[in-house]
Parts: structure tokens; C-alpha cells; sequence
């Protein structure tokens, strides 16, 4: 198909976190007229609120492409504004104004939690809440979050390291303790995400835990001695400590319960004991039936996310529904809504990025994922004529946003937020200066 004809179609893609925008580029570059509808006031998604908060180098080179690809003539931005049931648009709705295709880039926005007695005490969180509060994302950012005293982190991936990180050079509690329901040879976490916090690990205590589990790893034939080279291998380059926060590991650990206090405090985390064993080549851990308490004060899961059940397609395991046979495969995988009641793909409809595998990778990989999936989606345009103009199209959109009861965000309304950010930070002597709320970013933007 040319790239006069595909300019006939309209898109929208939902979601402006990495996959949504390189998705919105590779569509726009192609021709497409692109609306890029974003949940937050500002694009960026996880990219700006999900790495670490001082990060800037990173950021800041993120946000530069991110300007330059909203600067594409092909693409709008509509911030601010919600997708699903009950939000200010929905799929149908969308699809009614003529919309043919639409890219699902809305990531994981849903929490997955384990469901043990006890979540609901307070000092119970899951990580991407406490990752959205130190980015200053809204609501998130205004929120209380008591982490304090001796912390235990569920998982050992780099999420757990985040965690850790804020923990010891933020809050700095008086303990970390790592708990992981397999051992020390499944950790997730890399070498240069250990470096931020190497200088807080109690060597003595990590050597006796390494004995502890070494007759169980031992059985399936794991290398109890790789394993401590691993984890130690950030020694070298590792931070000065800023505090004395003593950081621990926890292996062969399965959380079963959080014990709390009259007030609704927490007081321990109880675990069951696991030992490791090999299923298809993967190691899996099964409980042994002992169980003991760890003396802790907070709990912060890291065990991954789960995509907004109300957003509106089918979701299994924690993830949207895709197509086992897609049309329009890309490197042997789906990025094609499907319907598994009716046993069949919802025309037009694709998904990317966290959207299509949740809690996959970060900046590179949802950028893939997003270019993979508008290429998916180009495919499907070839197969279909438009059935209405471009501009009658987005003209309806935009009749349609124009009836929200909340201000709409533009691209030029994202440039003078940045402005506004980038002229405070200055007057400040800061690296960089972020508002906290809707509010504030609203009235920075002004009329």
C-alpha cells in the first residue's frame, strides 16, 4: 500500500509510555495519521515514571526523542484523558467514529498481588505504587507510604533493586531484606543495579545464607559458588554507602501470610520454606512445610503487574487475550487482540509492549515491541479500505473530547509544561524539577 493511501486511515494509539510513541512514529512515518491518547498529562509512560528517579541522563535523552516524534506532523496528542469502561472513551466508541485500527500500549496498569492474610495492612504495598510516589506520578505522588524500620522486599529482580535503592538511600530504614521463593542462582537483578546498594550488604550474614541453601541447589546441580560471584560482582564499582541500612538476602522463601499489629500495623512476614527442583528445564520451588517469621515492619511486592481488567478486551494470565494464529505475525509473535469466546481475532484491534506481555523488559524492549506491533497493524491497513476521510474522523474525536468535563492535553500544552519544568529547575540550581500533581501541571499550562 502506498503511503498516499495509508495517509486515507486515522489510528489511535492508546497509551504514550515507549511502545506507544515509537509505535505512533513507525505508523506516522509510513503515512498514517496518528492519535496518540494518553492517561497521564505528560507522554513518557514508564520511561518517566517508572526508571529510577535520578536517572536524568537516561530521562532527559528519552525525552528529547519523545519530543522530537510528538513533533511529527502525523501525530496528535490527547492527554489526560482515560480508555475503557467508564472513561472518558472506550474502544466501541472509537471504533464508531470511524476509527479502523487501533494499538494498545496502555502497558500493566493493574497490580498483581498474591492474596496472603494481611495485604490490606498498612505498610503493604506493591511496588509499582511506591515506584509511580518517588516519580511523582498523580495520584500517586501525594500519597502516604510507610516504609520504615525493617523492610522485607518480595522478589529479587531490578524492581526489588529500586526498592531497595529508595529504601537505603532515600528512607534509610534500618533493614532490607531481599526474600525470594527460589535461590541465590534464579536472582534477576543486574550487576550495575546492585552497585547502588552492594555497600549495604552484610557480607557475613549473605555467606551464612549461601551455606543455608547450598545442599539444596547442590541436589539439582546448581553452582552455589557462580552464585556468589554473581551477586558479588558489583563489588568493584560499588556506591559509597549514604547510610546504615544493613541489606539482606532471603532465599528459599514463600511468603504465606503478613502478621500485624491491633493498630493495622505490620509486625512480621511469615514464609514457608521451599526446596528447588527441575521441570522442563526451568527451576521451580516447592514448599518443604516449615515455616518461620521474619521480624519486619513493611512489605513491598515485586512480583510483576497485570493489565487493567476494565480497560475492555479479554485478558488470561494477567495479560490481553492475543490471537494463537495471527494474520499478521511479527518474528513468530502475535500482536492481535482476540476474542477467545468467539474463538476469533477482533478486527482491527492490536496490542503492544506491556500490553501484549506485562512486566516485560523496559525503555528498549517496549520500544521494539511497539515498532513490531505498528508493522502488525501497517499489515492489516493493506487488507482494508477507509471507510470514511481523515479529517471527518478526527473531527469526530475531537467533538467527542471537546464534551469532557476535563481539560484536554495538546502537544503545544506538553511543550509549555516542559518549559515551565525546565525554567524551575533552573531557578532552583536543580538537575531537573518535576510537579507532583494534575493541578499544579494544569496551571503551569495555563489557557
Amino acid at each position: 500500500m502506498t503511503e498516499e493511501k495509508l495517509s486515507n486511515f486515522l489510528v489511535a494509539v492508546i497509551g504514550a509510555g515507549p511502545a506507544g510513541i515509537y509505535a505512533a512514529r513507525q505508523l506516522a512515518a509510513a503515512g498514517v495519521k496518528v492519535a496518540l491518547i494518553n492517561r497521564d498529562i505528560k507522554p513518557g509512560g514508564l520511561a518517566e515514571y517508572g526508571i529510577y528517579y535520578d536517572k536524568q541522563k537516561m530521562k532527559d535523552g528519552l525525552r528529547k526523542q519523545f519530543r522530537q516524534i510528538l513533533e511529527m506532523p502525523g501525530i496528535d496528542y490527547y492527554g489526560n484523558l482515560t480508555v475503557g469502561r467508564n472513561g472518558d472513551l472506550d474502544l466501541d466508541g472509537l471504533r464508531q467514529m470511524g476509527i479502523q485500527a487501533i494499538m494498545t500500549t496502555v502497558g500493566a496498569q493493574g497490580t498483581k498481588w498474591l492474596g496472603l492474610p494481611g495485604e490490606d495492612l498498612k505498610g503493604v504495598y506493591h511496588a509499582k505504587d511506591v515506584v509511580y510516589h518517588y516519580n511523582k506520578l498523580p495520584p500517586y505522588s501525594t500519597r502516604d507510604f510507610v516504609v520504615r524500620g525493617k523492610v522485607a522486599i518480595i522478589g529479587v529482580g531490578n524492581v526489588m533493586m529500586d526498592i531497595a535503592h529508595w529504601a537505603v538511600h532515600d528512607l534509610k530504614v534500618d533493614q532490607v531484606i531481599a526474600v525470594a521463593r527460589r535461590g541465590p542462582a534464579e536472582v534477576k537483578f543486574t550487576k550495575k543495579e546492585m552497585e547502588y546498594i552492594i555497600s549495604n550488604l552484610d557480607l557475613q550474614a549473605l555467606n551464612q545464607e549461601l551455606e543455608r541453601v547450598a545442599p539444596r541447589m547442590q541436589e539439582i546441580g546448581q553452582d552455589i559458588q557462580a552464585a556468589r560471584e554473581y551477586i558479588l560482582s558489583a563489588l568493584p564499582k560499588a556506591e559509597a554507602p549514604v547510610s546504615a541500612t544493613r541489606f539482606y538476602f532471603d532465599f528459599l522463601a514463600s511468603p504465606t501470610r503478613i502478621l500485624g499489629d491491633e493498630a493495622g500495623n505490620v509486625t512480621g512476614l511469615e514464609v514457608e520454606d521451599t526446596y528447588l527442583v527441575l521441570k522442563d528445564g526451568d527451576t521451580k520451588a516447592r514448599s518443604v512445610g516449615t515455616k518461620r517469621v521474619l521480624d519486619v515492619n513493611s512489605v513491598v511486592f515485586c512480583i510483576g503487574d497485570r493489565v487493567d481488567e476494565n480497560y475492555g478486551l479479554p485478558i488470561q494470565w494477567n495479560e490481553f487475550v492475543k490471537n494463537p494464529q495471527p494474520n499478521f505475525p511479527i518474528d513468530g509473535k502475535s500482536y492481535e487482540a482476540f476474542d477467545p469466546d468467539a474463538d476469533k481475532p477482533i478486527d482491527g484491534l492490536f496490542v503492544a509492549g506491556w500490553s501484549r506481555e506485562a512486566s516485560s523488559g523496559l525503555v528498549g524492549v517496549a520500544r521494539k515491541d511497539g515498532e513490531n506491533g505498528a508493522q502488525a497493524l501497517l499489515q492489516y491497513l493493506q487488507t482494508i479500505e477507509p471507510i470514511a476521510p481523515v479529517d471527518q474522523v478526527k473531527a469526530r474525536l475531537e467533538l467527542a473530547l471537546s464534551g469532557c468535563a476535563k481539560r484536554v492535553i495538546s502537544k503545544n500544552d506538553v511543550k509549555k509544561l516542559d518549559a515551565v519544568e525546565q525554567a524551575e529547575a533552573q531557578r532552583r540550581g536543580l538537575e531537573a524539577f518535576k510537579l507532583g500533581t494534575n493541578e499544579e501541571m494544569l496551571a503551569a499550562i495555563g489557557n
